[in-house]
């Protein structure tokens, strides 16, 4: 198995190279050049396997110069069982009638970047070995929140790596900036910046492509990678994940073998739902794959119309992670979807840059469409979606997942398409409780700093907290810089004490 670049695809290179160089020279992602194929058959023989066991079965045929011994190594540390809080890893959870959750925030940091980030340093040592051998790896994160704390637990203490994470100031819960403040780890780093998402994440690409800074790394054998979607490293394990919940719907009698299902998916910068259309073109059978944004919705503006427009309000909701207006992996769908275009989708993303917008063809949109359906839902939606489920159901779910099941109720409604349903639950409730709380109490919450908050939506709900949660409560603060946007490569030099 071999990778390309959505921008120049005359670029061939293995996985481990892919994974440990995180972004194409001139700026393009890393993308298979062909997908491997799973039969009905072979779906089903997935079914009895554990996570671990279903993983490997799919990752191995995109690692296929990792050995059987190093994929083992990689797969069984990433999803140890003392690691996550559910012996399904991502357990599968039935609301009501066609509607099913996956619940994929049971690892160490309560949300869904932990099913890839606990296996990318695995990936990025093992590959690391095979191309950069003797180069210390140089983590560069920008992060809307979950990522940060994901990557940096992931990366904490391994061998040949320094992590460095940015997020912006105020575009985060304070749950998610406690657990990225406090990390441990001897190789880590942590730094706000002034601004939002969208404005560290150009700042790291900008990063990454800079002559000048990596040579100056390469002085000191260092090189950059990445643990954003943007490296295939952190994308192909999400691949694992939708697989593992269509056999689990057929162990839970909701589908048959072969029966289509359709997946709704809370995202901001697509790769989460893009591994979904990974699966699908893999022959998994997924019918429809919603796209589900907050009131941030250039996707479903996108999605809808054609035009990829970032010149707008941006605004900071109770789903941070979502708060971006650059949805960095629709370059790769954009990629296959174009019949493999690298000059059209070099020239879409040189717009992007130049313009902040851009129009694809209608023959390129209607192919699209033919995939995928999106919707958006505001502040106050979030809200209700997030009471009536707990009060009808008894099930309680984050802001992010409350946008996704909001957009879901919504689609069915336009479309009367209420076959059975997976559902991506991103994180857990308890990392924006101050949120959910006063959704539950229908904004009727009393004055509490944090972790009383935590107590309070435990006690009002009776659902469990998660331990990593709520053993942050007496952390140390260690990290507390916080620098301008366009500073940022100055501190990413001091950080690393250069």
């Amino acid at each position: 198995m071999l990778y390309t670049s959505t921008r120049d695809k005359s670029i061939k290179v293995t996985a481990a190279q892919a994974i440990a160089q995180g972004i194409s020279e001139e700026g393009g992602l890393f993308v298979p050049v062909e997908l491997p194929q799973f039969s009905i058959e072979k779906i089903s023989s997935m079914i009895p396997m554990s996570y671990i066991d279903r993983a490997k079965t799919v990752l191995k045929e995109f690692l296929t110069d990792f050995t059987e011994e190093e994929l083992d190594y990689c797969v069984s540390g990433a999803y140890a069982a003392e690691k996550f809080s559910s012996p399904k890893i991502a357990p599968t959870v039935n609301v009501c009638g066609n509607k099913n959750i996956l619940e994929l925030w049971h690892g160490p940091t309560c949300a869904f970047k932990d099913m890839a980030l606990q296996l990318l340093p695995y990936l990025m040592t093992v590959s690391a070995k095979k191309t950069a051998d003797g180069k210390t790896i140089v983590i560069l994160v920008a992060t809307s929140g979950d990522t940060g704390k994901a990557a940096l637990e992931g990366f904490k203490d391994v061998e040949n790596t320094k992590i460095l994470v940015f997020y912006p100031v105020d575009g985060v819960s304070p749950m998610q900036k406690l657990q990225m403040t406090t990390q441990e780890g001897e190789n880590v780093a942590v730094c706000a910046i002034n601004g939002n998402f969208d404005d560290a994440q150009s700042a790291v690409k900008s990063i990454f492509t800079n002559a000048d800074i990596k040579a100056q790394l390469a002085e000191k054998n260092m090189m950059f990678s990445s643990a954003n979607s943007i490296n295939w490293g952190r994308l192909v394990p999400q691949i694992v994940y939708y697989f593992s919940t269509y056999c689990d719907m057929i162990d839970m009698g909701k589908i048959e073998a072969g029966e289509e299902i359709n997946v709704v998916v809370p995202t901001g910068n697509f790769g989460n739902i893009l591994a979904g259309y990974y699966a699908k073109q893999m022959g998994l059978p997924i019918k429809m794959l919603v796209c589900a944004s907050n009131n941030n919705n250039v996707l479903t503006d996108f999605l809808k119309t054609g035009t990829y427009d970032r010149n707008r309000d941006f605004f900071a909701t109770t789903s941070p992670s979502m708060d971006i207006l650059i949805s960095s992996n629709l370059e790769r769908l954009l990629y296959h979807m174009s019949g493999e275009d690298d000059k059209l989708i070099a020239d879409l993303m040189n717009k992007l840059s130049s313009d902040g917008k851009y129009t694809v063809s209608d023959d390129l949109i209607n192919k699209i469409q033919s995939i995928f359906d999106a919707g958006y839902t505001t502040e106050e939606s979030v809200d209700s979606t997030i009471k009536s489920h707990f009060d009808d159901y008894g099930y309680l779910c984050d802001t992010h997942t409350a946008v996704a099941v909001k957009v879901y109720d919504e689609y069915v409604k336009a479309t009367g398409d209420d076959i059975p349903t997976v559902i991506d639950s991103t994180a857990s409730p308890y990392k924006f409780s101050a949120s959910v709380l006063n959704a539950v109490l229908d904004g009727k919450t009393p004055e509490l700093d944090e972790f009383e908050m935590v107590d309070e939506l435990n006690k009002t709900t009776g659902t469990a907290v998660p331990k990593p949660l709520a053993s942050l409560k007496d952390k140390q603060v260690r990290f507390t810089n916080v620098c301008n946007k366009e500073d940022m490569s100055q501190m990413v030099f001091k950080l690393l004490n250069l």
